[in-house]
């Protein structure tokens, strides 16, 4: 996600939160990073802060509960490789309490980190982890040029009140879904059809009326057929 400095913060921090931490951050869809401009990047980051103070970990079948377990333990130790790499090599800007009530399952903070680059991250991380890095006006080319050379484009956000930038970065980053000034997760199947592209999948998106007819080939053939009557007609026959 990219946020330039004329978005609203609390637009930011609220679809960054659903974003990256809801569902664990165990969505293919899930914010990983978030590009913010130098201009809000401290104003964002204290207030992401002072959301993530009044989320809650625990039990997902509690109404109370904001953000629950990830998915199992191999899940688990695979996050908290990466936190202690990060805690070593970046800079922890927050993180969701932990309860007691998550002394038992595989509960994993939901946390940010600053970093420099996105060569920090040689993989995706798949979970509640959210990386920010900030940039200058002049850099947004340079910011675009790292996104692309990833190679993947399954999801991406934009927050701006500048049309012409959204449409600018929209039709220069490769990616299947742009989402603008929204949360990046919660497409509806059937609704909103859904698909990636690079090593996020090329192939058609989910989710429309016609998605099974996008995997079908329509090809036309010709045969000859003769009647009693000695005479010819031309039959032509639709497969798929």
């Amino acid at each position: 996600m990219i946020a330039d400095s004329s978005a609203l913060p609390e637009q930011i921090v609220d679809d960054v939160i659903t974003s990256a931490f809801r569902s664990a951050g165990q969505r293919c869809s899930a914010l990983r990073v978030l590009f913010i401009q130098d201009g809000i990047a401290d104003k964002v980051i204290k207030m992401l802060d002072g959301a993530c103070q009044e989320l809650v970990l625990g039990d997902p079948a509690k109404l109370s509960t904001d953000i629950g377990p990830v998915i199992d333990q191999e899940a688990l130790g695979l996050l908290e490789q990466h936190a202690e790499k990060m805690d070593k090599e970046a800079i922890r800007l927050t993180q969701v309490p932990m309860t007691r009530e998550c002394e038992h399952g595989y509960f994993f903070a939901p946390r940010a980190y600053g970093i420099n680059s996105l060569a920090q991250l040689p993989r995706e991380v798949f979970g509640p982890v959210l990386h920010i890095i900030r940039y200058k006006a002049d850099e947004l080319d340079q910011v675009i040029g790292q996104i692309n050379a990833t190679g993947y484009g399954l999801t991406f956000g934009i927050h701006t009140r500048i049309d012409h930038q959204m449409r600018a970065i929209c039709a220069q980053v490769n990616a299947g879904n742009h989402y603008v000034n929204r949360s990046m997760i919660g497409a509806v199947v059937g609704v909103q059809p859904f698909g990636g592209q690079g090593l996020s999948g090329t192939g058609p998106k989910a989710g429309g009326p016609h998605y099974l007819m996008r995997f079908a080939t329509e090809r036309a053939t010709s045969i000859n057929t003769t009647a009693s009557g000695g005479n010819t007609t031309l039959v032509s026959l639709a497969e798929e």
